[in-house]
């Protein structure tokens, strides 16, 4: 993503000692680059914190986080983290279908737009190397991501493509692009 997205963003937030968030940029980085790497280790650190260790290899998940088929948005406010989100491809390549992985927001900017404006950029970048659907898990332990979703236009799904992981108590959901 050679251009960068700017939110302004001029209202307060909804916290005590919160202040107001001018501008929020986004870009595709690296999973080697210390702002991408550090993102996915707090939301990884998080996952572990709801739900318990996690039984998820994220070397893994770093490889195919990267081109040519798999990229990592990093949000920046005012130059500092703010959050990310990647997208790596799943299943036969003939279905150009992603899987959403470690959407993230920092916890004193959720609920300012960061993880909309995430997730648009995502589903751009998506439609411009040809995905056709995205997937993507949550469960239980995240009721935000369970909210998040469906006001964005995901729908519930029983099952990913076939040759695709999920977590057997994963809440699973799609979006056509």
């Amino acid at each position: 993503m050679s251009e960068s997205i700017v939110l302004n963003m001029w209202r307060r937030l909804a916290r005590p000692y919160a202040s107001e968030v001018p501008e929020i940029t986004i870009h595709e980085e690296s999973l080697s680059s210390p702002g991408a790497l550090s993102v996915v280790l707090a939301a990884t650190d998080e996952l572990n914190r709801r739900y318990g260790s996690v039984d998820d290899d994220i070397a893994t998940h770093l490889d195919e986080l990267s081109p040519p088929l798999g990229y990592y948005l990093v949000a920046r406010s005012n130059g500092h983290l703010a959050g990310g989100v990647g997208v790596r491809s799943i299943g036969e390549p003939k279905l150009a279908a992603g899987e959403v992985k470690r959407l993230w927001v920092r916890p004193d900017l959720r609920r300012t737009g960061v993880a909309e404006l995430l997730m648009n950029s995502l589903e751009a970048r998506a439609r411009e190397l040809g995905y056709r659907t995205l997937y993507l898990e949550t469960g239980d332990g995240q009721p935000e991501a369970l909210a998040f979703y469906p006001k964005h236009g995901w729908h519930p799904v029983e099952n990913f493509p076939p040759g695709a992981f999920t977590h057997h108590l994963a809440i699973r959901f799609s979006k056509m692009l």
